[in-house]
């Protein structure tokens, strides 16, 4: 995620930011142009309608509405278009079900889970995957349901027909650790379920709906191999698959194509976010085999068609970075692998298969020194997405 700055006042902002701390802006996450900015109420005794707040600036004609779920546990900063009739934002409207939040854990935990969505609805729109401010009150992309554990009933996190099912117990930092070592995984972070599922969501949109099934069984294989059989041999070996590291991203990923598939999605979001925050900090590597020679860290979501080959260029020797940053200060690796090259050409796949889906004019954040905080996208660039795959995926 990248850093954004106050345009009333130049001062760093955080995604999740919902004053300034420097001027004591409100701020407020556009989500038609994909940009956090500081807001003021059209009118001083109102706070009803807010818009973009510039210094020694016109007010801008564009006008916002907080989202509903902004004074709930949930605090989310994400505006709502004056037009839109929708009381919640484009991102908060995806959610369909929420745990009972009479119980005391569930309101720190819904707060987290939406964090983490909102944080995939971000890097969905910027790569041109979903309309981020879609007309009418309408809602695109993945609908999701965050669902308790109930006795006899457990939860498991997934996605079937459009629908990600996340187990709120994910949000506890102890009960997903516990399940990381239980399954042997090196790596499991809530905004990773998100990604991972997302995966699962547009195999349905981008591959099988797109007629892309040949090649993706080129390089993942034939997804119409038994799943719930796969998976079940999967768990049975005990999570251990010899040789796995050869060809996958994660050993989950060997269990199925679709498993691969996701994984690698999930990998190619983790590679496109962590670069937008490098370049963000105007981060400058020396890369290998290029002796002394050091170079600015690219923002894949502000260039049109960033080349593949330079993204792993760069990727590789941040990771290296991030982890050495991790051990000093006595954590484990923030980021546990090691890929192939049969790895990175299913990366490759995911990175030209995202390429080709996208809008021709891709939506984009604005320019953070906008007055107005950028112009929003043109309407009706994406469609909504119908929901229809035919089977559960985890």
């Amino acid at each position: 995620m990248k850093t954004f700055h106050c345009q009333y006042c130049g001062h760093p902002l955080f995604f999740e930011n919902t004053k300034c701390l420097q001027c004591e802006s409100a701020l407020g996450f556009l989500a038609d142009r994909l940009n956090l900015a500081a807001i003021e109420p059209v009118t001083p005794a109102d706070d009803t309608l807010w818009r973009p707040r510039v210094r020694g600036r016109t007010p801008s004609p564009a006008h916002y509405r907080l989202c509903q779920n902004h004074a709930t546990a949930s605090l989310c900063n994400f505006m709502v278009p004056q037009a839109d009739p929708n009381p919640l934002c484009a991102s908060c409207r995806l959610t369909r079900v929420l745990p009972d939040l009479s119980q005391p854990e569930n309101p720190g935990r819904w707060y987290r889970l939406e964090a983490a969505k909102r944080r995939l609805f971000y890097s969905l729109g910027r790569l041109g995957l979903l309309n981020s401010a879609p007309a009418n009150g309408e809602a695109d992309g993945p609908i999701f349901e965050f669902l308790a554990d109930m006795p006899g009933q457990p939860v498991m996190t997934g996605h079937a027909d459009g629908l990600i099912t996340i187990n709120v117990s994910e949000a506890d930092d102890a009960e997903r650790m516990k399940r990381r070592v239980e399954m042997h995984e090196p790596y499991r972070t809530l905004l990773g379920h998100f990604r991972h599922e997302s995966g699962h969501y547009y195999w349905d949109r981008l591959i099988a709906e797109g007629g892309r099934q040949d090649s993706f069984r080129e390089r993942f294989g034939d997804e119409r191999t038994d799943y719930q059989q796969s998976l079940q041999e999967h768990y049975a070996r005990g999570g251990t698959r010899e040789g796995w590291q050869q060809e996958y991203v994660s050993e989950y990923a060997s269990s199925h194509p679709w498993e691969d598939w996701a994984e690698t999605w999930a990998h190619y979001l983790h590679m496109v976010d962590l670069l937008e925050t490098a370049a963000s900090y105007n981060t400058h590597l020396a890369l290998p085999g290029q002796g002394q020679d050091v170079e600015e860290v690219l923002n894949p979501l502000e260039t049109a068609s960033p080349d593949f080959d330079a993204l792993v260029d760069q990727w590789v020797p941040l990771t290296l970075l991030v982890n050495s940053l991790n051990r000093s200060l006595g954590q484990e690796d923030a980021y546990p692998f090691a890929l192939s090259g049969a790895a990175l050409e299913k990366l490759r796949y995911v990175h030209d298969v995202i390429r080709e889906a996208r809008s021709p004019a891709p939506q984009h954040a604005a320019d953070e020194k906008d007055p107005e905080a950028g112009e929003p996208p043109d309407a009706d660039r994406h469609a909504p997405h119908d929901a229809d795959a035919a089977t559960s995926q985890a």
